[in-house]
């Protein structure tokens, strides 16, 4: 599902129209954003957790060269779902024969 059809369905199950519908979702996106680049958690209980993390710095080895490279420090965004979220994934998805998701 892209950003168009998020819209369409939350729309459709809001009441709301779709331009109203997609400023609301922009208003929630940009706030959790912004909490982000503030290095402050956004917890949803029951969804998720939204944060930021440090990652150190390193050394891996590039597969093609088999030459050492050096991965500089950085921070990344982090989601970590909740319980809830965890649990209704689990009841509804099962893995498929070829290791892809099937609904159960």
């Amino acid at each position: 599902m892209n950003k168009g059809e998020f819209v369409g369905q939350l729309a459709d199950s809001t009441g709301l129209t779709k331009k109203e519908t997609r400023k609301f979702l922009d208003s929630v996106l940009n706030l959790i954003q912004d909490s982000l680049l503030r290095a402050e958690a956004v917890k949803l209980v029951g969804f998720g957790k939204f944060a930021v993390r440090a990652r150190k710095a390193s050394s891996r080895i590039n597969p093609q060269t088999k030459m050492p490279i050096h991965v500089p420090a950085k921070v990344v965004p982090l989601f970590k779902p909740g319980k809830g979220l965890c649990r209704g994934i689990a009841k509804s998805l099962k893995v498929g024969p070829t290791g892809g998701v099937a609904k159960k």
